[in-house]
Parts: C-alpha cells; sequence; structure tokens
C-alpha cells in the first residue's frame, strides 16, 4: 500500500514540491523511515519529497496508473 500512497503523493505535488498527507499514518511513517518523505508529524497539512522519494513516486505512478 505505501507505494501507492507515494505515487499519490506524486500526483499530489502542486509545484512547490508539497504534497497533501491525508493517508495512513502507518504508511507514511514507512515513507518517512524508507527516506522518500519528510517527517509526516506534526500541524503541516503537507509533506515534502525527498529527491529519492520524487524519482520513486514518478516511477510509481507510471507503473500504476499510466495508460498502456
Amino acid at each position: 500500500m505505501w507505494d501507492t500512497i507515494l505515487a499519490l503523493l506524486w500526483n499530489n505535488l502542486r509545484g512547490t514540491g508539497m504534497a497533501w498527507k491525508g493517508f495512513d499514518w502507518d504508511a507514511m511513517e514507512r515513507l518517512y523511515q524508507s527516506g522518500f518523505i519528510t517527517n509526516p508529524v506534526g500541524k503541516a497539512r503537507s509533506v515534502e519529497l525527498t529527491p529519492e522519494g520524487r524519482e520513486e513516486a514518478e516511477r510509481l505512478f507510471d507503473a500504476l496508473f499510466a495508460r498502456r
């Protein structure tokens, strides 16, 4: 499930590098521990994808949602 969430975070980027974090907390923590996003704990409603997170998120989005 965390891979789908990472792909959806990439899709949700708004040009600022920030993505809404309203997803499963366990998955968000796993993404953080894997180094794909900034710490999801806090009052902010969004997280930032790391450079590695952006790369992996784009790859996953294409693999999971792109038309073939």
